[in-house]
């Protein structure tokens, strides 16, 4: 009976988690500007310890992200966004 068991499950294939590609929001959206004075737009593109999210997260396509980082980098160094998240206690 063990051996059915261990039949059965080897013979299911394992599900996996495969994320479907996104669309870039700025691509698809034309009236969207990506602008270092625009907080609040880039705030989301930011992780809660500081860091710019990768493009697997934000789905911005490659040229899109370039401008992103660019924007929250000008942005943070006239001090708009900061370095790094809330400070450790």
């Amino acid at each position: 009976m063990s051996e059915q068991v261990r039949r059965n499950r080897s013979s299911r294939p394992q599900r996996r988690y495969f994320a479907r590609p996104r669309e870039c929001q700025f691509c698809s959206d034309k009236s969207i500007k990506i602008d270092y004075k625009q907080i609040e737009v880039l705030r989301r593109y930011i992780m809660e310890d500081g860091k710019i999210r990768p493009r697997r997260q934000t789905g911005a396509c490659a040229k899109h992200q370039r401008e992103l980082a660019r924007a929250i980098k000008r942005s943070r160094h006239i001090a708009l966004l900061p370095f790094v998240g809330e400070v450790l206690r």
